[in-house]
């Protein structure tokens, strides 16, 4: 990884470029990061535009998301969220993604990349890595023997900003001590909340399922809003429901009497679904979330990002 990045010759885009990486495998809540900072962005009068590489999706663009008629199976479930939230054009190829977005026909003025810490074909104007407040960095090895996709130090390198995603009710993790002095940049804090008032959880029966990397985080979300968990149910990160598992969902919910709650990721992975995998969808309610920041360090990171922009721009 350090050879593959070191030898890369990156492309400079003429826009900007914000880039929500991590440095482990697995999620840490890089999406929802980069819907936040594409949110408030536009709310600063900047139009941004979303790169992704379309996880999971048969597409290896470049291609524009239509969060109205692509599907999951076509373009990933993580592209569906964030062409919610903004423009997304989708690349695995990350240079030729930022050539697509320059040509339109969506107008622009700074290209958040939803994953790439470790990408060297596009040049980066302000990089920011998630991690995990629960799980750190695991041991501290890289792939195979541990979780890190690089060696730490040569990633901390390649990083402007640390946002350690934490547990609204846990406080301030140990993870956020120790990278605060390990890593001589920010280290700012995240937590993720329900995106809509969630008093409907409030004593309901349900059986929760989720096919993301930390489901045992939803779960323990959902009971802490006052659900009555009766059976959770984790998937695969990313994995596609098969018409089995949705019958099998269907039944435990018809048997128990219970509601089916799931993420916002697991139901774009529905859309367009037919037979019991759309009845799946049509019986689970979502519970939809957002990345929250402090509102101190949300001035920090926003005055972090006018800096790279102007930088960028000039």
């Amino acid at each position: 990884m350090r050879t593959r990045y070191l030898r890369g010759e990156p492309y400079r885009s003429r826009l900007p470029v914000i880039c929500v990486g991590n440095f482990t495998a697995g999620g840490t809540g890089k999406t929802p990061l980069t819907i936040y900072l594409c949110e408030r962005l536009k709310a600063a009068g900047h139009e941004p535009v979303a790169l992704t590489r379309g996880y999971g999706g048969r597409l290896s663009g470049p291609y524009w998301v239509d969060a109205r008629s692509d599907t999951a199976r076509d373009v990933g479930d993580e592209p569906l969220l964030l062409a919610r939230a903004a423009p997304t054009h989708l690349a695995r190829d990350r240079a030729a993604g930022a050539r697509a977005i320059e040509s339109g026909p969506h107008p622009a003025t700074v290209i958040v990349m939803d994953d790439g810490l470790q990408n060297p074909s596009l040049a980066k104007d302000f990089t920011i890595a998630v991690v995990d407040g629960a799980r750190g960095v695991g041991n501290g090895l890289v792939i195979p023997a541990g979780p890190l996709r690089a060696p730490l130090d040569f990633q901390l390198e390649l990083t402007d900003a640390v946002i350690v995603n934490e547990s609204a009710a846990a406080g301030q993790s140990t993870v956020t001590d120790w990278l605060r002095h390990r890593f001589a940049g920010p280290v700012l804090r995240a937590s993720v909340v329900p995106a809509q008032g969630a008093d409907w959880l409030a004593g309901l029966r349900v059986v929760a399922w989720a096919g993301i990397a930390a489901p045992d985080r939803f779960f323990s979300m959902l009971r802490g809003l006052g659900a009555e968990v009766v059976q959770s149910v984790p998937f695969g990160d990313h994995q596609r429901l098969s018409g089995i598992d949705a019958a099998r969902l269907l039944e435990l919910a018809l048997l128990q009497s219970v509601t089916l709650v799931t993420t916002a990721k697991d139901m774009a992975r529905l859309t367009g679904a037919e037979g019991a995998l759309a009845e799946l969808a049509t019986a689970s309610r979502v519970l939809d979330v957002n990345l929250q920041l402090a509102e101190p360090d949300a001035e920090r990171l926003l005055s972090f990002l006018g800096a790279a922009l102007a930088a960028g721009r000039g």
